[in-house]
């Protein structure tokens, strides 16, 4: 599993899954708050399935 996520789109995921997954406490009570796991795992780990999956590697965004 190599990182294929940039460090600015890792932050990003990583609020995004927070706000989704305090939706268990403040929100309505329902299951779909587990959503915010899949960007928070993602965040937290570098790596994305689906971006392995088409080849695409945010990491080199922005480097020359």
């Amino acid at each position: 599993m190599q990182k294929n996520i940039h460090s600015v789109e890792r932050v990003v995921r990583i609020i995004v899954g927070l706000f989704l997954a305090s939706l268990a406490f403040w929100g309505p009570k329902n299951y779909w708050f587990l959503l915010g796991l899949i960007p928070f795992l993602t965040g937290i780990l570098g790596w994305c399935p689906p971006y392995a999956l088409l080849g695409i590697n945010t990491c080199k965004f922005g480097k020359k």
